[in-house]
């Protein structure tokens, strides 16, 4: 038994085969010869002087001294990876990727990006809009901006706000809606929304938080939110908006709010990246800008009676 370190390649070959329990997988995941990546787990077993894996007819598997050392190699190359992933990014200039929901990104992100650009001009901003929970090495995103009702173990995560929904309408048709009730003469939007489940919001729990009986569910029916929201702004009826998604019409006018009464779910809306990456200085400057735009936005909140979809009709 040799005291040195196998070599890496050998190393490689052995974590490659131990996690696919086959010669065959390794050596093209490893894009070499089954003969080649034999002779490296050959090599390995010579420095250790014990067999790593016990040979079947069509697999292998692992001796005790090859259970003994799989994990810390498969810890070890996945530090590596994700080192790599990130000199590779930062070699490829100051580029920023962010991961968000494509509704969050075409509303809430995609207006905004440019003042984020004009203040940091070193930055490249990049947007993913997807709605699969990120891997920050596998997927080489820096940021997500993700929709949880509690905090995301082992990551960096920091609330930004809480979603709430409230109706929303065009002025023209807010002129002839005094009150609730006048709701129930309006078309009202039906949206399919991920955030806005578990507990469900939707137009029932609304006008039972308002206490009026829940009308029929009936009206145009939308696969997203933002279309929904479209929709809204077209005049073709009344959505029951989400704040974030809404706040660039609200904010010009275009859309509003008249009644007091909106409906949260203990959704937020959280910043997230790998630990320890908060404080890269392109990662802080994204989060301190989002940050204020987020501060801008929340003036919208003031004076309304927010009710938790979960105690209605408890």
């Amino acid at each position: 038994m040799s005291d040195r370190t196998a070599p890496l390649t050998a190393l490689r070959a052995f974590e490659a085969a131990a996690r696919h329990r086959s010669f065959a997988k390794a050596a093209e995941e490893l894009n070499v010869t089954p003969a080649a990546l034999s002779f490296q787990i050959r090599s390995l077993e010579e420095h250790l002087g014990q067999p790593v894996f016990r040979r079947l007819n069509r697999a292998v598997e692992l001796t005790e001294v090859g259970h003994a050392l799989q994990p810390g190699l498969a810890e070890g190359f996945a530090a590596l990876n994700a080192a790599w992933s990130a000199a590779r990014r930062r070699a490829a200039g100051r580029s920023l990727t962010v991961t968000a929901g494509p509704a969050f990104t075409a509303r809430w992100l995609s207006p905004r990006f440019f003042d984020f650009a004009r203040a940091h001009p070193d930055i490249e901003l990049r947007f993913v809009a997807s709605m699969r929970f990120a891997d920050f090495d596998r997927d080489e995103v820096d940021v997500a901006i993700r929709y949880t009702s509690r905090p995301s173990p082992g990551l960096y995560c920091r609330k930004l706000f809480r979603e709430w929904v409230t109706p929303m309408m065009t002025p023209e048709i807010a002129a002839r809606c005094r009150s609730p009730e006048d709701l129930l003469r309006e078309t009202r939007l039906r949206q399919d929304d991920v955030v806005l489940r578990n507990p469900h919001v939707g137009w029932a729990e609304w006008f039972t938080a308002a206490g009026l009986r829940a009308p029929a569910d009936e009206g145009p029916h939308f696969s997203q939110a933002d279309h929904a929201i479209d929709a809204a702004l077209a005049g073709a009826g009344v959505v029951l908006g989400r704040v974030s998604l809404a706040h660039n019409a609200l904010r010009s006018g275009q859309l509003v709010a008249p009644f007091d009464l909106a409906l949260t779910n203990g959704t937020d809306c959280r910043f997230l990246c790998a630990p320890g990456q908060e404080t890269r200085p392109d990662i802080a400057a994204f989060h301190d800008w989002i940050r204020s735009e987020v501060e801008e936005m929340e003036r919208f909140s003031a004076g309304r009676l927010f009710v938790d979809a979960a105690t209605i009709g408890k």
